[in-house]
């Protein structure tokens, strides 16, 4: 028999860091495999059984082949935290900075995230960060900490770095700019095709 089948009873002796994932990931925290590399090796090697686990607890563990786990929440539509919503902000300036400067998207975890890189997408968006109250270096500072909170990212030697979790986002960003290439281009073709339909005539 599996023992990874529904009804098989759950191995809780094999899964030696229960408590230590339940209160990270219940926590709102991700696990990484760059900054939790014994977590996240226990995690992959049990996945199956902490699945389990935490369903019959009545939470829902989905975990990324690229790097990272996390508890999913219903999507609280309207009900999108500040925090959530300046960190999406964040992400998507560092992003469109480092691409400007010619760096690779899916190498972000290699990237210094600064106060010189800090300083500069502030003088490219203060009126945008502005906004959202972020248009001083201290606050997005406390922002990337909060980042660190939530295992977005981590922080030492001045610095911080993006962390797998932050695919989650990219994925985001990816999906939006396709939808909006799609409609971009819909948009284009109801343009152009009645003059084509014109020109038949």
């Amino acid at each position: 028999m599996n023992p990874n089948q529904a009804g098989a009873p759950i191995a809780l002796e094999q899964l030696s860091r229960l408590k230590e994932l339940f209160a990270m990931l219940n926590a709102g925290r991700h696990v990484n495999r760059l900054s939790e590399p014994l977590l996240w090796a226990e995690l992959e090697r049990e996945a199956p059984q902490y699945e389990r686990v935490f369903g019959a607890l009545g939470y829902e563990l989905r975990i990324d082949g690229r790097g990272y786990a996390w508890f999913q929440t219903g999507d609280a539509s309207g009900t999108v935290s500040k925090a959530t919503r300046q960190l999406a902000l964040l992400f998507m300036l560092i992003f469109e900075q480092q691409a400007d400067a010619g760096q690779h998207l899916g190498r972000f975890v290699d990237w210094r995230i600064d106060r010189a890189l800090l300083t500069g997408l502030l003088d490219k968006n203060r009126a945008l960060l502005d906004a959202e109250g972020l248009a001083e270096l201290e606050p997005l500072q406390q922002l990337l900490d909060t980042a660190v909170r939530y295992g977005f990212a981590d922080a030492g030697n001045g610095a911080w770095r993006l962390l797998p979790a932050v695919f989650r986002y990219l994925d985001r960003f990816e999906e939006l700019a396709a939808n909006a290439n799609l409609a971009a281009g819909a948009v284009g073709l109801a343009l152009v095709e009645p003059e084509h339909e014109r020109d038949e005539s």
